[in-house]
């Protein structure tokens, strides 16, 4: 091993953050060198603070026996991470070169769905049994390697889970004392199939920072940290912003073009779908836009301003309905709150496009109808952008799916046909 390799791995294992910091900044060849040489274990520790991308991107440029010894070390996170993106024939090379419990394991929590406390727990302080003195658990803390430990659970001889430990209380005890005299019961526990939001649920219950998970014998499996069920959580979220505008969760930044085309035109034909039905709306009023063709200067702007207060009323919702915020029950309230949004936000708009209007075109009759119209679009947005993903969460179905290609539909409708059918009704004045 050269010098140079010796100061990166010693840089890697005693500086992961920082390390990680400097290989994002890297690409290509220029990576290649970087960590071309350097231990799998070294090199882990700076993975595990890599963001997703260049995790892969790393994981990628390595030979298969480095992949091996990563996976080995990695936290199940990681390694979970890592293999998931690898082809099926890759992925299944890869969990054959593995150690035997290794492998198992990884096979194993590769079988749980996303956002389960299975693919989200951690690796526990396992070696702690209530008939332990503190002498001895705080050697097991020293030689663990965890840090910024806050507690731990303890099992008994047969691994299921008794008790947990704080930190506080262990350094309070006298070195004689046992764990079973000083451990707690356990506040909250999930097994590894419980939903993202039952540990929700849990954390906001009993105010923790972790949540043991257990199996159906109420075995110890492993941890699951308020870090991994934040970056779950993030992670759904920047999902649900990408299918709000019809892209699939699956697409990354660097997806091949073949698989982009794939996940989006459907989205994009049920899009021409709806822009068809607003056309149709204005194909009702042709003869009057002919007569009047001012008429077809404003129409962008009412659908542009109701599509714009749909999609504020929409993410309110959308986040309250994540958040547990509000509930279907709660529709009549949401609804009411938002159209009286609409009014408030439609008059104050009506006046000063109107006032807009009346300097351009010097009409009276065209300011008042575009103000109209801009009430009633406003209030007509705000009532779908609440009451969309209410209805869809109440049938089943994810709001941030389909949402937006409602509320786009509604609110082109609904300004085409609000400014349209109010200049019919007032031509006259035009």
């Amino acid at each position: 091993m050269t010098l140079a390799v010796k100061l990166r791995e010693t840089y890697l294992a005693e500086r992961p953050n920082a390390a990680a910091r400097a290989l994002e900044s890297l690409s290509g060849e220029a990576l290649r060198r970087e960590i071309e040489g350097v231990s799998a274990i070294a090199l882990t520790a700076a993975m595990e603070y890599l963001n997703t991308s260049r995790a892969l991107a790393v994981f990628r440029i390595l030979d298969e026996p480095t992949k091996v010894g990563v996976l080995e070390h990695a936290s199940r996170r990681l390694a979970l991470l890592l293999l998931s993106e690898q082809k099926e024939s890759d992925r299944q090379q890869l969990l054959d070169s593995l150690a035997p419990g290794v492998q198992d394991d990884l096979t194993r929590l590769l079988g749980f769905e996303e956002n389960t406390a299975g693919r989200l727990m951690d690796r526990p302080l396992d070696a702690m049994r209530g008939g332990m003195t503190v002498e001895q658990a705080l050697t097991e803390v020293r030689e663990s390697g965890f840090t910024r430990l806050r507690g731990f659970y303890v099992v008994d001889e047969t691994n299921r889970l008794t008790g947990k430990v704080d930190m506080q209380a262990l350094a309070l005890a006298s070195r004689d004392q046992l764990l079973n005299e000083i451990m707690v019961a356990p506040e909250g526990v999930v097994e590894m199939t419980a939903k993202r939001q039952e540990i929700v649920d849990q954390l906001e219950r009993f105010r923790v920072d972790s949540i043991p998970v257990v199996d159906v014998e109420g075995r110890l499996m492993g941890v699951v940290r308020y870090q991994s069920l934040f970056e779950a959580i993030e992670n759904v979220a920047s999902a649900d912003m990408q299918k709000m505008v019809g892209v699939s969760a699956d697409e990354r930044a660097l997806s091949s073009a073949g698989f982009s085309v794939r996940k989006r035109l459907p989205w994009l034909h049920i899009n021409l779908l709806t822009a068809f039905l607003a056309a149709s709306v204005v194909a009702l009023f042709e003869s009057l836009i002919a007569q009047f063709t001012a008429l077809a200067v404003l129409l962008p702007v009412v659908a542009g301003q109701s599509g714009n207060a749909g999609s504020q009323a929409l993410a309110v919702t959308i986040r309250g309905l994540a958040l547990r915020e509000i509930g279907t029950r709660d529709w009549r309230a949401v609804l009411t709150k938002e159209v009286k949004v609409g009014l408030v936000d439609g008059a104050a708009l009506a006046v000063t496009c109107g006032l807009g209007v009346f300097v351009w075109s010097q009409s009276m009759g065209l300011a008042l109808v575009i103000g109209v119209a801009m009430v009633l679009s406003m209030v007509a947005a705000g009532i779908s952008g609440a009451v969309v993903p209410m209805a869809l969460t109440r049938l089943g179905q994810d709001p941030a799916t389909a949402s937006s290609i409602i509320l786009t539909t509604v609110t082109d409708v609904a300004g085409f046909f609000s400014f349209l059918g109010t200049a019919a009704l007032l031509s006259g004045m035009l």
